[in-house]
């Protein structure tokens, strides 16, 4: 937590970077100072409570809404508190309201002309949905009443102590339950005992704050985790699904996912992915388990990601494999970059992304091996047709979890299909070859490609072979040019003939008017055919039909 002691008070205008370049006691002032030391730069403005420990309070929202809020009846509280006192960048604003919190929230969306949701009319709590004026990413405003007949009340019914901090609109600090010593120690401690049977989805917020904080749990909060981990059955599988699409959305997951097994709540959550601490497995993999495997695949798939968003290194220490052979799938994944920015930031349901469901197919890819799990006469062990049962595997686990059924079918998708690429380790890709990896695998092949790639790299580690991974690095570059720059070539050409013309040329009417439809399409596909002429010529050959005299 940075020291603003010395500048309580005060504006300060702030470069992106967060340097002081303008001071003064007036905001106009401030940004005045600052605009003319960095003309080019965009300065933020925050005024420095006077009230210990002054806090930076951002000039935005803050400025726009204060004027609306009554200062003796409305706190800023929670996780909003939290990252300020951490300095963390912020996109949710929450208030806790002495008296009706829906309408002021209503008043306040109606005055800044911004829309309102009332998010739990029950409880009173209403959201006011803002854009950041320069980045222009959701930032939301929730107003809601108090729980209990006093702001310190109210605090001590939260679940972690780092949460239970209210600010006063002026910057007075209210830390009922010790927070703030808390936050200086970086652990995670519970409230009261009563926490997690209040609201068990509680248990699961806690392996997400601890993996979106860096913090530890406090021992007494982490056996209390262990000793409920069988509440986690009680909320509804759309709460549980959020609070685990968070866990895994971070950044790294593993150590979140190692929490949650630690703790027992993985056995309950996502009981697949638990079982694959017991499967043993011999080379080519380097990992003894399917667990470790799996682990290392993420932080493969991680690193894969991080390059795409323009990372120079993969961000992890941690990432398998030798580092030249980062080197070159570096110089792969930079040469797409935008392409396949644009494909894994694509939502497949509302705020899912591509990239999120990555890291799920990453997780499950292997769950299969549960029970195809077999060991043969060397002692080798072999898991036959696992990719299969682990997709209808991992289509029950998305399913109970209440995921979009375009989510799921794409996640489900790259585990059936994450074994596709093993041939390319000693061969390129065919243009025959690659029209049918897309004619199966449609939208959902690009993601093939990288779990793939994240799967090699876990498999072998240091052991993996240049010349089988460069040549797998040149099968994905065929394939990811011919699906970004040659789709309507190669992928899906416009068919030459309709199923007119086809049942004109002879073909009854019937399923073999689509068989042929394909081998059309295929043959267009490889560049064997390019005309409508050289369409009906080939199919009259392949039928044994005479050419007329007069087409």
């Amino acid at each position: 937590m940075q020291d603003w002691s010395m500048y309580a008070g005060r504006w300060l205008a702030l470069t992106e970077s967060g340097h002081v370049v303008g001071i003064a006691e007036q905001r106009e002032e401030a940004l005045l100072i600052g605009r003319s030391r960095q003309p080019k730069d965009r300065l933020r403005l925050v005024w420095i409570s006077p009230h210990p420990p002054h806090i930076a309070l951002p000039d935005w929202p803050l400025g726009e809404i204060s004027p609306y809020l009554d200062p003796t009846h409305v706190w800023l509280a929670g996780g909003a508190v939290r990252d300020l006192l951490l300095g963390r960048t912020m996109h949710d604003w929450d208030f806790v309201v002495d008296g009706p919190a829906i309408p002021l929230a209503r008043h306040v969306a109606d005055v800044l002309h911004a829309p309102f949701y009332p998010l739990d009319e029950q409880r009173d709590t209403g959201r006011v949905l803002l854009k950041h004026p320069e980045s222009h990413e959701p930032v939301f405003l929730d107003f809601a009443r108090l729980r209990s007949d006093s702001l310190e009340a109210d605090l001590r019914l939260r679940d972690f102590t780092i949460n239970a901090i209210a600010l006063t609109l002026d910057g007075q600090v209210r830390d009922p339950t010790g927070g703030q010593r808390d936050l200086q120690r970086g652990i995670i401690r519970l409230t009261h005992t009563r926490s997690f049977d209040d609201d068990p989805l509680r248990l699961l917020r806690a392996v997400r704050q601890a993996g979106d904080t860096g913090f530890r749990l406090e021992p007494t909060t982490e056996a209390m985790l262990q000793r409920k981990a069988a509440l986690i059955a009680r909320p509804s599988p759309e709460r549980v699904s959020t609070e685990l699409r968070q866990i895994i959305g971070h950044t790294p997951a593993s150590p979140g996912l190692s929490l949650l097994q630690r703790s027992g709540l993985l056995a309950y959550v996502l009981p697949e992915a638990d079982a694959l601490r017991a499967i043993r497995q011999t080379a080519p993999h380097v990992f003894p388990t399917v667990w470790g495997h799996t682990i290392a695949a993420l932080y493969a798939i991680e690193g894969i990601l991080a390059l795409v968003r323009g990372a120079t290194q993969p961000p992890n220490a941690k990432r398998p494999g030798p580092r030249v052979a980062w080197d070159e799938l570096t110089t792969l994944l930079h040469s797409w970059q935008p392409s396949l920015l644009e494909y894994l930031r694509e939502e497949l349901s509302t705020g899912v992304s591509r990239g999120e469901l990555l890291k799920w197919a990453v997780l499950y890819h292997d769950v299969g091996k549960v029970d195809t799990r077999s060991v043969d006469e060397q002692g080798r062990t072999h898991f036959y047709q696992h990719e299969q049962i682990g997709a209808e595997m991992t289509a029950r686990r998305l399913d109970a979890l209440r995921f979009a059924h375009k989510a799921r079918d794409f996640v489900v998708a790259l585990v059936r299909r994450h074994m596709t690429l093993l041939p390319y380790r000693q061969q390129r890709p065919t243009r025959r070859a690659i029209y049918r990896f897309y004619r199966r695998n449609g939208d959902a092949g690009v993601g093939i490609i990288l779990v793939a790639l994240a799967d090699t790299l876990a498999v072998y580690g240091n052991t993996l072979a240049e010349n089988a991974w460069r040549t797998l690095l040149q099968a994905a570059d065929d394939l990811l040019r011919a699906y970004f720059s040659h789709h309507d070539e190669v992928i899906a050409p416009p068919p030459l003939l309709s199923g007119k013309d086809v049942l004109a040329l002879g073909v009854p009417e019937g399923p073999l008017v689509g068989q042929w439809l394909d081998r059309l399409r295929e043959m267009q596909a490889i560049g064997q055919l390019v005309t409508r002429e050289d369409a009906r010529a080939w199919l009259r050959e392949q039928l044994g039909t005479p050419h007329p005299s007069d087409d």
